[in-house]
């Protein structure tokens, strides 16, 4: 029989995740990784949710205290990217860090088969590249391959994804149908920090003090006044507290002059940018230009662009249309049709 640890977070595709494996006859083991305190599926209520679901089926659950691990990967590198003036994505790199290589460890020390999540993507072997090829969802409004673009491999050619052909709304039949605890439980939010301090600038704030400085346009005019760099993203429009004739947006951040940089929404426009801590997923490395897909953010559409790997591993993006907001710190992931090529975090811009 092959065996299974599937990953639990308290919520209903994890859930039901387990229930699909154990109903095809894998031997199925419950674990959850204690991240933080607070509330939310990643907290205490999700502990409790995924001991009930365990139970439930009649399978162990193991409990690991990550907080620590999760301080230093996610808390750590949001507050330190935060006071830099980039904005970053935190889920890819929890995903890898503390979610799927911390399974693996774990899987072959209780001398597991195979890992799994509730994520909403899909996996084949392709033998004519002998690599584990990473594919959207069916249901392309809730695929989270983007999430995953930083997972190596190594966890990939043990992983299953048992709702990647599933809609969301057939999730919550299955749940129903079985009678889950978590049937009926509400989504979490995209972040779970949100979901345990309410939003993202009340938790900033705890680790971040913000300093007041200038928001100026390109010119240096100064047009008004910001109370932390940490509370601005590319592309924000709404929060900048400033009288203009013509909406304005955040074009860049400057850390060494604590300033914002505002101006218009076609000044907001790029058509490139430099990519770096590349992780080849479904296609192999190469030294050649291609085209491709490439989704800058995770509810942006994928733009055509061609990618130009450079001398020193990170690579150039250049897309055919100019695209609005392109933020430093968060992933530009490229594909080729639903198959997951790669992926890697935007650099700064120049302003």
């Amino acid at each position: 029989m092959t065996t299974v640890v599937v990953g639990l977070s308290g919520g209903v595709d994890s859930s039901v995740a387990a229930a699909l494996l154990h109903d095809r006859g894998y031997q199925v083991f419950g674990l959850t990784f204690w991240l933080m305190q607070g509330k939310g599926q990643c907290c205490s209520e999700g502990l409790v949710d995924a001991t009930r679901i365990c139970d439930q089926l009649g399978i162990s659950h193991d409990i690991v205290d990550s907080r620590a691990t999760f301080q230093e990967n996610i808390v750590d590198y949001l507050v330190s990217g935060y006071s830099q003036g980039v904005t970053p994505l935190p889920c890819s790199r929890c995903n890898k860090a503390v979610k799927f290589v911390p399974m693996l460890e774990y899987a072959d020390r209780h001398g597991i088969d195979k890992i799994a999540t509730g994520h909403y993507c899909r996996l084949n072997y392709n033998p004519a590249t002998d690599r584990y090829e990473l594919r959207r969802a069916v249901d392309r409004s809730k695929d989270q391959s983007y999430f995953l673009y930083e997972v190596p491999q190594t966890s990939l050619s043990r992983c299953l994804f048992p709702l990647g052909e599933l809609t969301k709304t057939e999730t919550r039949q299955i749940a129903q149908s079985l009678g889950l605890a978590t049937a009926d439980k509400p989504d979490s939010q995209d972040l779970c920090l949100i979901e345990a301090h309410g939003s993202m600038a009340e938790f900033l704030n705890k680790y971040i003090y913000g300093t007041k400085g200038q928001i100026v346009d390109r010119a240096g005019n100064v047009l008004g006044e910001h109370e932390g760099i940490h509370h601005y993203t590319i592309g924000q429009r709404k929060g900048l507290g400033i009288a203009h004739p013509h909406p304005l947006y955040v074009l860049g951040i400057d850390p060494v002059r604590n300033q914002v940089i505002v101006g218009s929404r076609l000044e907001a426009e790029q058509s490139r940018c430099r990519v770096t801590n590349i992780n080849w997923v479904s296609q192999a490395p190469t030294s050649e230009p291609f085209r491709a897909e490439v989704q800058i953010r995770y509810r942006s559409l994928p733009s055509v662009a061609t990618l130009i790997p450079q001398p020193d591993a990170d690579i150039e993006v250049i897309f055919d249309e100019p695209q609005f907001g392109i933020t430093p710190g968060q992933a530009a992931v490229w594909y080729a049709g639903d198959i997951l090529g790669g992926g890697g975090i935007i650099k700064a811009l120049s302003v």
